[in-house]
């Protein structure tokens, strides 16, 4: 029988550790962040103009199944979001973050852009609901690869112990995007008056996506490719080696416990922000009789606040681990929530904006680590795909949350069904935050660590090395112990010594 070769880990030394560019961090934060402002402004306009765009693209239908259709037509793009994130995420692991981020904030913007351009349902009858639904297809499409290939570009060009900090930007990106399209309705409407809004001034908004993307593509294309993308490149060609292809049965197989905890933090994560972010206006204007812009106007002041709590939470993360962070939030949701909606449901301006507050700092406690967690517990050669294939597949559940809550509201007539609904969501973000691993200030799985500075470098190098004498002081107390059992095992036996 052939012995087993032993393996040689050479010792880790303080140029085995990836110093990082500050400037070239910054850029990569911004343009990150920019895009995944679009994806999210989109859908901060879509969700505040549900009540509109149903009247524009399905007026043949009663007021209550025109919101449910513009709703579901949000929800519909999901369903090609998986294969954006395959295609895309496959082309990130083989040619480059960089270039597939590029790719996807042109489709994005321009399939942004065109929804303002499609006649109303009066004027081309049963087409205009069928190009609307293409052009939410092709943003579906785009996003399936924008934010796991945004979060891996941000979590590869971050120094390790900045990591919650820096990834709780690119969320931030989010809430600023869709605060930017709330508060860009709201304005329009104000100025133009509700007639106007309701006739033309509603495609404005969707005519912003295409300066903006242009704003992002010029960041993104001036951008280099991530430090660990590069090491990565670089030593396949050394050892003059392919990237490695892997299936989607083989990261199901080998890395399923990584897996099911994107999945359980994807859920939680955005069946909270869809509920919160796209849903709550049309159920305070719909299901609570509350005028539009009231509705509105308390959302963009809850994304303010949201704004500021964002990169604390982030920072936070990196002195005391990420898990605390999602099992309070699941916990909090669990608790919480009924009397969220008891409170959202008191006809009292205030008590409003409270429950609408306490939703809003559960939803922190997720997005403020989400984008720092699910890029570490994946390695570089199939990150971005194996990302963007979990994530997308989560975001099927939770991109029907506007929807399902619409439909389950008007078919039971039971206004905290919301509620109960994000209940049961929060065991699975409770089971996820319970299982998963620590993240914070550990390198990125199978990467070498990263540092901003060589001071820091050298602390970095300091602990792996307490670790590891740390680690050995335990496994020599451990070996003592088994020798003291021996020991006692071997004084009952008469023909043992």
């Amino acid at each position: 029988m052939k012995k087993a070769k032993k393996s040689i880990t050479k010792p880790l030394n303080i140029n085995d550790i990836t110093i990082i560019d500050d400037s070239k961090l910054k850029k990569a934060i911004t343009a990150a962040a920019l895009g995944n402002a679009m994806e999210w402004f989109d859908f901060g306009v879509y969700g505040f103009l549900a009540y509109i765009l149903g009247q524009v693209f399905f007026s043949n239908a009663s007021p209550s199944v025109q919101v449910v259709a513009a709703l579901a037509t949000f929800s519909v793009p999901f369903l090609v979001r998986p294969l954006g994130g395959v295609v895309f995420g496959l082309l990130g692991d083989k040619l480059g973050r960089q270039k597939v981020l590029s790719m996807t904030i042109v489709i994005m913007s321009l399939s942004t852009f065109c929804i303002g351009l499609i006649p109303s349902y009066a004027t081309i009858g049963i087409t205009a609901p069928i190009l609307l639904l293409l052009a939410k297809l092709a943003q579906g499409f785009s996003i399936g690869g924008e934010y796991s290939g945004a979060a891996t570009f941000v979590a590869e060009y971050s120094p390790d112990r900045k990591r919650g900090f820096m990834g709780s930007w690119l969320d931030f990106g989010s809430i600023a995007g869709f605060l930017i399209g709330a508060g860009l309705v709201v304005i329009l409407s104000t100025l133009l008056g509700d007639a106007k809004f309701r006739d033309w001034g509603w495609r404005i908004p969707f005519f912003f996506a295409l300066p903006l993307g242009v704003i992002g593509l010029y960041l993104r294309h001036a951008l280099e490719e991530t430090p660990t993308f590069q090491q990565q490149s670089e030593s396949n060609e050394q050892r003059s080696e392919k990237p490695s292809k892997i299936t989607l049965k083989q990261i199901l197989t080998q890395y399923w416990k990584s897996f099911m905890v994107c999945v359980g933090l994807v859920i939680v994560t955005n069946v909270t922000y869809y509920m919160l972010l796209t849903y709550m206006p049309s159920y305070l204007s719909h299901d609570l009789n509350y005028h539009s812009d009231h509705g509105v106007l308390l959302i963009i002041a809850i994304m303010i606040g949201m704004l500021f709590v964002q990169p604390m939470i982030g920072l936070i993360s990196d002195k005391i681990g990420r898990k605390p962070f999602i099992i309070g939030g699941s916990v909090g949701l669990l608790i919480l929530a009924y009397p969220a909606f008891r409170l959202i449901n008191s006809d009292n301006i205030g008590l409003i904006f409270l429950g609408l507050l306490i939703l809003a700092v559960l939803l922190n406690c997720f997005t403020g680590v989400m984008a720092s967690i699910l890029p570490a517990i994946f390695p570089t050669n199939i990150r971005f795909s194996a990302l963007a294939i979990a994530f997308n597949i989560s975001v099927l559940i939770a991109g029907a949350t506007p929807t399902v809550a619409a439909w389950l509201v008007e078919e039971t007539n039971n206004l905290y069904m919301p509620a109960y609904y994000l209940m049961v969501v929060s065991i699975v973000g409770l089971v996820t935050g319970l299982k998963m691993r620590e993240t914070a200030n550990q390198p990125l799985r199978g990467a070498a660590p990263a540092a901003s500075n060589r001071s820091e470098a050298k602390e970095i190098l300091t602990d792996h090395f307490d670790s590891i004498e740390q680690k050995v002081e335990d496994i020599d107390e451990q070996i003592e112990n088994l020798q003291e059992q021996r020991q006692d095992l071997v004084d009952q036996h008469p023909k043992l010594d």
